[in-house]
């Protein structure tokens, strides 16, 4: 690939106690694409995303987000910095309308004194910006955006969720296993939606347990192996059964997918 990753982290180290859960990890996101992130339960996954969405800070190693070297703190460092990530538990509070947690931890103030003073919130901006970002994403089956979360389907919270990393990630979104609790219509529509996030040019990490949603959609693949980055494959290249059995260490990857 000609053009420059977006985001990049090189020789990540990081231990719990005895467990080394990265173990000198690389990865690399370009622009606009869609990259899986898979690995077998205990690979170290979680910990490099987890080290990229600023919840884990690595013992060692470096990570850039295009081409400046970054060091988060947390994750609202990261958030600040133009990278969302949606959690598999989602994090949005159920009895709060779908607009507050579009805006959960951002609310906008009211211009003027009432804001600044008062500290009175602007609903009404509030609300708009939340019922364009779900339309834009082709989500308004959500007829109030002042209804309940806990009101909404399993496949709509996680609509709301994906739509709020888009509506607030500059730079990145990082989907943490989003179909994994979805019914096979609503998957279907999770997935359509990542794709329409991506058409709009942001890249996207994909965290999945699930092959064909994998395969379907993503256009690189990071197989995660022993705490490492073992290999990076193209799904049009290689097979389901191909990645499984690089994943498990059944198969060892071609040479030119370990440079990649």
């Amino acid at each position: 690939m000609a053009q420059e990753p977006i985001l990049t982290a090189r020789g990540l180290i990081k231990r719990y106690g005895r467990v080394t859960a990265l173990d000198k990890a690389d990865f690399d996101l370009y622009p606009g694409e869609i990259l899986a992130v898979i690995g077998d339960n205990g690979a170290g996954k979680s910990s490099l995303i987890k080290a990229i969405s600023g919840a884990v800070t690595p013992d060692e190693g470096e990570i850039k987000l295009e081409g400046q070297t970054i060091h988060f703190r947390s994750p609202i460092d990261a958030r600040k910095a133009g990278i969302e990530t949606v959690y598999q538990n989602l994090a949005l509070s159920p009895a709060l309308s779908i607009s507050d947690n579009m805006f959960l931890g951002r609310e906008l103030r009211k211009p003027g004194i009432m804001g600044s003073l008062f500290r009175s919130l602007d609903k009404a901006a509030m609300d708009k910006f939340s019922r364009d970002k779900l339309s834009e994403l082709g989500l308004m089956t959500i007829q109030n955006i002042n209804q309940a979360v806990e009101t909404l389907s399993g496949g709509q919270r996680q609509g709301v969720a994906v739509a709020r990393a888009a509506a607030f990630g500059s730079k990145v979104v990082i989907l943490d296993e989003p179909t994994a609790a979805l019914g096979v219509k609503e998957s279907r529509r999770v997935l359509e939606l990542i794709q329409d996030v991506r058409s709009r040019g942001m890249p996207i990490v994909l965290i999945s347990h699930n092959m064909p949603h994998v395969f379907e959609v993503a256009d690189r693949i990071h197989i995660h192996r022993l705490g490492k980055r073992l290999c990076v494959i193209n799904p049009k290249d290689y097979t389901m059964s191909d990645a499984v059995a690089f994943m498990t260490g059944a198969k060892e990857p071609p040479v030119e997918a370990i440079a990649a």
